[in-house]
């Protein structure tokens, strides 16, 4: 009488752990938006920073959803832009933001 019990507990804990495991991977799984790829990174920014503590270069997407590439002059005073999804592709820029030269 008393392996009864201890084997309907043995049991009832394997199938709760094989449905507990079940539902945890299935939940884990239906939170990705897609599946990434070993050998990839997925980021919504990448900065390049110097010693100092300075973004340099970016690469990332703005509020609108348009990516761009911005490179910036070791002393701060150009920067170089590139968005192929803007009016303006490639954009050469002092440190006031007045545009040195441009193109579409």
């Amino acid at each position: 009488m008393a392996r009864q019990p201890v084997l309907l507990l043995l049991i009832t804990t394997f199938i709760g752990g094989l449905v507990g495991g079940m539902l945890g991977e299935w939940l884990s799984l239906s939170g990705e938006l897609h599946a990434q790829k070993t050998n990839s990174v997925n980021a919504e920014e990448f900065l390049l920073i110097d010693q100092n503590g300075r973004a340099r270069a970016g690469l990332g997407l703005d509020p609108n959803g348009e990516v761009g590439l911005v490179l910036t002059s070791r002393d701060g005073s150009t920067t170089l832009a590139l968005s192929p999804d803007g009016l303006v592709a490639v954009k050469l820029t002092d440190r006031s933001g007045r545009v040195l030269w441009s193109a579409p």
